[in-house]
């Protein structure tokens, strides 16, 4: 398979077509963000990337970071990590105060909100300096160096983080929160600061792509089985209340942020990341998700059917 070939087809096609959105301006250091931007990569298990646009410029990951935090703390906590939180989609709001009172204060999944403060209080009650600790876990699947956080937009984020904060007093309030609430929305607001290119983007999933195995951190990150289980969290519940959508069309797991970045893997095939600022109404982008529609299309590989 000729996948740079594959991925310039891919990137020309969406940016003749220039499906439409709107950069996220709830976050004001968001709406500054140069709505043109379009890049695309893909890795393979031997760890070789294939780029096209503007592969190499890094961007504010957002909730894409719940992925990798989940993925700290999975192993760790095992089944006591799944007594606080589901693992069903949400269909309401990412950010929705409601559910969580109707449910007691056990979030939908991790990949909402109330279910990512969890995770990041989960991992402040075994890391003294968890952010830190993101950082350091993120450059060594990545391969490299290359983690930095945009001060501004998580100094953005802090300031306009009454609604999280409302959903940590909740979580708290039903017991389902150990750790200060001030200092878990400050590392929850940095991990969703970070950083990264497509290219360091597709290679800090890679892991999920290869049943649990990093080729970059030459160990084994997850085992098969926590593998599986948070692609199938990413393709159930990686896109906000638009995942059905998306697994009708793409069929991937993955996970996107509000920063116009979408990652998704084939497993035992590779991990790709595409990033384009603006948003549809769910909060995805659409030229996201049309790029990741035609890659699986043109290379007819599909989770539902085994290919010989």
């Amino acid at each position: 398979m000729d996948y740079q070939q594959l991925i310039d087809e891919v990137y020309h096609e969406v940016k003749s077509a220039n499906p439409k959105g709107k950069v996220a301006d709830y976050i004001p250091e968001l709406a500054k963000v140069n709505p043109d931007h379009f890049g695309i990569a893909l890795v393979d298990l031997e760890g070789k990337v294939y780029g096209a646009g503007d592969f190499d410029i890094p961007f504010s990951i957002q909730s894409i970071s719940k992925v990798l935090t989940l993925t700290m703390v999975a192993h760790v906590f095992k089944d006591k990590l799944w007594s606080r939180v589901n693992v069903e989609p949400s269909g309401n709001p990412f950010n929705s105060i409601a559910q969580l009172e109707f449910e007691k204060g056990i979030p939908r999944n991790p990949f909402i909100n109330a279910g990512a403060l969890v995770i990041t209080d989960a991992l402040t009650s075994i890391h003294n300096d968890p952010l830190e600790k993101i950082h350091g876990f993120i450059n060594e699947i990545v391969g490299r160096t290359c983690v930095q956080i945009d001060e501004s937009v998580m100094n953005s984020e802090i300031a306009h983080s009454e609604r999280n904060t409302a959903l940590a007093y909740f979580l708290k309030a039903y017991g389902n929160f150990e750790n200060d609430i001030q200092d878990v929305i400050r590392t929850y607001c940095g991990q969703c600061a970070i950083e990264l290119c497509c290219a360091d983007l597709a290679r800090s999933f890679s892991f999920l792509a290869n049943q649990g195995y990093s080729i970059f951190a030459n160990r084994q990150i997850l085992s098969p089985i926590d593998t599986q289980r948070i692609n199938a969290l990413m393709l159930t519940c990686g896109f906000y209340d638009e995942s059905g959508e998306f697994a009708f069309r793409v069929g991937l797991p993955g996970k996107s942020g509000v920063g116009g970045g979408i990652v998704a893997v084939m497993p035992n095939k590779f991990s790709v990341a595409v990033w384009s600022p603006p948003l549809n109404a769910k909060g995805n982008s659409p030229k996201g998700v049309k790029a990741l529609q035609l890659l699986r299309e043109k290379l007819k590989y599909s989770l539902f059917e085994e290919r010989k």
